[in-house]
Order: structure tokens, then sequence, then C-alpha cells
């Protein structure tokens, strides 16, 4: 999972490297249609090249089965605060990104659209991170590393306040890095703890992780019109703080599952 997420990081990475280029040089309606297209045409190679399923039977699924199904998935206290933590920390990274740009090519910094998407190359810390904290959730156990993660994207928010660009950039770095691997570890907790519908789990954490993009995201903006870059700063520090503390009782929760087991054995 954490090799997957990686990728999904270069993605980001190109995506904004060739719309701020594209703006620059033409406009922003060539940069969207081009991405667009590019979409396009990767969307038909990967239809054409995925391999054929194995130890896999297809099966219709009634909605009135789907619903009671889901139901169960929110029920369930450690899938629902991992839901509500991809809502959080996904809102407060795409906000940072969304609207970075506009503080960075306003005065003092007054930098140019491809200058800023060269500056988003720091996506290349999340194509580690997220392989780097898999790897480390999986030695020292996921609750600890979500924690840390998400304690490492608060920081690095808080520091994206001070106005030297340099430190400015390395907030934005170290944000990224955090999320990343929250995001990576919090993914595979997810199809971990779903006994049964594990697909169906892992794309209703997908369905949270998008909806906190576009309602914190939406946001975002609003507050970055209100009170500038503090404001944005504000939002997502609230956002991150609450994903903390979800993340801090599903540590509690499982070090007593623990405690309990070790005993009963």
């Amino acid at each position: 999972m954490g090799i997957y997420v990686s990728c999904n990081s270069v993605g980001g990475l190109f995506g904004r490297i060739i719309i701020s280029t594209l703006t620059d040089f033409f406009s922003w309606h060539i940069a969207l249609a081009s991405i667009g297209l590019l979409s396009v045409l990767v969307s038909i190679w990967f239809w054409f090249s995925l391999p054929e399923s194995k130890h896999f039977s297809p099966k219709k699924q009634l909605v009135r089965e789907m619903i009671p199904a889901l139901s169960r998935k929110l029920q369930n206290s450690t899938l629902l605060s991992l839901y509500v933590i991809g809502f959080l920390i996904m809102g407060g990274f795409i906000t940072v990104y969304n609207y970075i740009g506009y503080s960075l090519m306003s005065a003092p910094y007054n930098l140019s659209q491809t200058v800023v998407g060269c500056i988003f190359s720091i996506y290349l810390v999340g194509t580690f991170s997220s392989t780097y904290m898999g790897r480390l959730a999986d030695r020292i156990g996921v609750a600890k590393v979500l924690c840390l993660s998400i304690g490492i994207m608060l920081a690095g928010g808080l520091i994206t306040l001070n106005g030297n660009l340099y430190v400015k950039i390395l907030g934005v770095a170290i944000l990224t890095f955090g999320f990343f691997g929250s995001h990576s570890v919090a993914c595979s907790w997810v199809a971990k703890s779903a006994v049964t519908d594990k697909a169906q789990a892992s794309s209703l954490y997908l369905l949270f992780y998008y909806l906190g993009a576009s309602v914190i995201g939406y946001m975002g903006g609003k507050f970055l019109s209100w009170y500038s870059w503090n404001g944005v700063v504000f939002l997502i520090s609230i956002s991150l703080i609450i994903a903390l503390l979800l993340a801090v009782v599903l540590f509690i929760k499982e070090t007593r599952y623990k405690v309990c087991t070790a005993n009963e054995s």
C-alpha cells in the first residue's frame, strides 16, 4: 500500500508541474485540456494492460444488500475513526497545495506559475515517506506510526507560517512527508480492520478522503480570503489536531487490546 501511495505522489507532482508550466506559456484552458487528454490516454492504456483476475468470482450485489453492509462499517468505531482521519488529513493536505501558490505568487515572493509548479517537486518527499512509514508500521505498529505521521503533518503546517521563503517550503515538505505516511498507514489499516467486504471498506475510506479534499479544500479558499495564509494554517491545524486526537484514541484502544490478549494467553 505504501508503494501504491508513493506512485500517487509522483502523479500529483507531474500534474502540478505540467499544469503550471502550460498555464505560464499558454493559458489555464490549454493546461486543463492537456492534462485531461493525458488522463484519458493513460486510462485507455490501463484498461487494456490490466491482467485477468485470479482467485476471484464476480457476483451481483443488490443495493438493499449493500446498505446494511455500509451501515455496519460506519458502526465500527475503528473504521469510522479511520474514515474521519482520512477526511481530515486529505482536507488539510489539499488545502495547503491548493492555496499556497497564491501566497507565493504575491508579494513579497512574486514567484511565477512555473516556479511555483517546480516547488511542488517536494511531492517526491511523499514518494519516500509512504513506503518508509508503511515499513515502519510493520515493525512498531500502525497506531504509533499514524500518530507520528499526523504530528509531523501538523508541525509542517505550522512551520509554513514563517515568512522566510525557504523555511516556508521546508514546512510544506515536512507536511507532505507526514501526509503520505499517514495516508498509506490509514489506508492499509482500513483493509486490515474490515473482517468482511474489504473492498467496500476501502471504498468508504476513499469516499471520506475525497470528501475532505472537497469540503476542507473549499473552506480553505474562504479562510484565505478572510485571513490570508494565517487563516489557511489555522483551518488545517484544527483539522489535524482532531485527526491526531482520533489517532491517539486508536492507539490507546490497540494498546489495551494487546494487553488484554497477552493476559488471556
